[in-house]
């Protein structure tokens, strides 16, 4: 059993004091983030003009393995946190298995997911700097449902683009943001000059998480007193969600668990890599062999099917570059109800950890996830978010696995929210009018053609 080495960040509820950094034990770090412009690293002064000060030194943080929480976050933290991690004995039982399955719940908050964990920490950056509010973007509403009640509770104005699409899927989700005081607006949109290029480009389109973040951007830098937040990809976000995998693994270590398959669902890479970041340090550093699993939809196949490259993190090209595996910042994807996971490439630190074959990838059809999804709710009685039952699905097909074998492994998944504002897609599976889209070799082709040639 390895040994928590830093029991001093800990209380007694297992709440930890400091997020961790896994850059600061990375043997291969993360590649730098480039100026387009320039092809030279970005500079803290260049980043500061975007994000908050203390959010752009922490973004650049590659040394320090232990970053200390706030005071105010963390008496924000302790509303909500710890998060239960729950044996799924219904689901063990259901199936017929040996193995032990766990999952770390984080939608065991008013937000509904695992983005507010993150989205505090930003407003809060935000607020001691003194600023008016902050822009962002969405894609299922998560994230921008986690940003605005954080704005509402510090009294920061809060401005969301959310993926057209999932504005009209998710109308509920729409009004938690404006029911906490933010405005909210459709992307890509007329209301910025580079939305208004990309639907000239793209008529029609129901947008994608890289359209979203370019009008974001754009509206942080042309208004006074406000900056650009995101709630996934960025290296700051997966420091703050390292709070998952601190409980996570302090949780395990109370009662002598030790995983043998941890598995995340994966867009951008928040959710799975704070659930992995301290297991993922035990591992690089040989104190134990974890099985670890990203699982993303087969219709947004950055891991699995995508180019390990620099690429701009929008559409609209406005952003540094940032080496990733990534499908081309022009691809839009389909228009799956896992809004969360409709991102064209994955964060540089998973990419890189990925590379170096420190952890695996699987894609899967958002029939089998609904499938897997209605399955784990008529045991469980807890209804997932769409992109939760990405990793619920391959928990599933282990755990069968084990059930062939005789093997009692114990498998560890991060459920990141629930599906109560997803309603429309549970309709549309019930109705078995859902569909499956996976993109042909050629259209990924197209993308990769695009990658800048750095």
């Amino acid at each position: 059993m390895t040994e928590i080495p830093y029991k001093i960040y800990l209380e007694e509820n297992e709440m930890p004091r400091a997020w961790y950094n896994l850059r600061a034990d990375m043997v291969n770090k993360p590649a730098p983030l480039l100026d387009p412009a320039t092809g030279k690293p970005v500079t803290l002064e260049q980043l500061s003009a975007i994000f908050c000060s203390e959010l752009a030194a922490q973004e650049l943080n590659n040394t320090d393995a232990y970053i200390e929480i706030p005071q105010e976050v963390f008496e924000f933290y302790r509303m909500y946190r710890p998060s239960p991690l729950v044996r799924a004995y219904c689901l063990e039982e259901k199936l017929g298995t040996p193995a032990h399955i766990y999952y770390k719940f984080e939608g065991n908050n008013t937000s509904g997911s695992h983005k507010l964990n993150s989205a505090i920490a930003q407003a809060y950056a935000a607020k001691k700097q003194g600023l008016k509010g902050v822009t962002t973007e969405t894609g299922a509403g998560q994230w921008g449902t986690a940003l605005a009640m954080a704005c509402s509770y510090l009294k920061l104005d809060c401005r969301v683009y959310m993926v057209k699409v999932s504005y009209e899927q998710k109308p509920f989700r729409r009004e938690v943001m404006r029911t906490y005081g933010a405005s909210v607006t459709p992307s890509p949109s007329e209301t910025t000059e580079v939305g208004r290029k990309i639907l000239a480009e793209h008529p029609g389109t129901g947008g994608s998480l890289g359209c979203a973040i370019s009008e974001a951007v754009e509206a942080a830098v042309t208004s006074d007193g406000y900056r650009y937040v995101l709630g996934s990809v960025l290296n700051q976000v997966l420091l703050h969600q390292s709070i998952i995998g601190l409980e996570t693994q302090a949780a395990l270590q109370k009662y002598d668990i030790v995983p043998d398959i941890i598995i995340g669902c994966a867009g951008g890479g928040s959710n799975l890599g704070g659930l992995i970041s301290p297991f993922m340090r035990d591992k690089i550093k040989g104190k134990a062999d974890y099985r670890i699993i990203a699982v993303e939809p087969a219709s947004c196949p950055s891991l699995t099917r995508g180019r390990y490259a620099y690429d701009f993190c929008d559409t609209g090209k406005v952003t540094p570059l940032a080496k990733m595996y990534t499908l081309g910042c022009d691809f839009i994807p389909f228009a799956s109800h896992a809004g969360g996971l409709r991102y064209h490439g994955m964060s540089s630190i998973l990419s890189q950890l990925y590379d170096d074959g420190l952890m695996e990838a699987v894609s899967v059809k958002q029939t089998d996830v609904f499938a897997a999804a209605v399955e784990f709710a008529r045991v469980e009685g807890l209804l997932p978010a769409p992109e939760s039952s990405h990793a619920i699905k391959i928990a599933i097909d282990e755990a069968l696995k084990c059930k062939e074998t005789g093997e009692a492994k114990n498998i560890v998944f991060g459920l990141t929210g629930t599906g109560y504002f997803d309603m429309y897609a549970y309709e549309s599976f019930n109705n078995g009018t859902m569909t499956d889209y996976i993109p042909t070799d050629e259209e990924l082709e197209a993308g990769f053609a695009a990658l800048p040639k750095i």
